[in-house]
């Protein structure tokens, strides 16, 4: 992802969302995201796209085989959760005392 600007997203790690699109889509399940691909403009969101990895025996792993592991998916197929409203949410900024906080648009809690 190209960009003049460096984006700004609405998601961090450790914060949970729902996929709203895509084969994992699932709008009543809360999940944890572990990374943010800034750059990419992608996010690691547990248990979802599990991908299978064939590894090569080396040094450190004699075995080798197969490793199941979570692959990137687009940050906009995930939406915020929002736990007072049971529901995804849609977020706003407000800057209060130079720091920017982000409210949810549904119950007006900060996030």
């Amino acid at each position: 992802m190209k960009a003049r600007f460096k984006a700004k997203f609405n998601i961090r790690k450790g914060d949970t969302v729902v996929v709203i699109a895509g084969d994992d889509k699932d709008l009543a399940k809360p999940r944890t995201v572990r990374e943010v691909l800034v750059e990419k403009g992608k996010v690691i969101v547990e248990g979802v796209n599990i991908i299978t990895k064939h590894s090569k025996p080396t040094a450190q792993n004699t075995k080798g085989g197969i490793v199941k592991k979570e692959a990137p998916i687009s940050i906009s197929n995930v939406m915020l959760w929002d736990a007072k409203a049971k529901a995804p949410t849609r977020v706003k900024r407000e800057r209060e005392n130079g720091k920017t906080l982000r409210i949810s648009k549904k119950s007006g809690e900060k996030i």
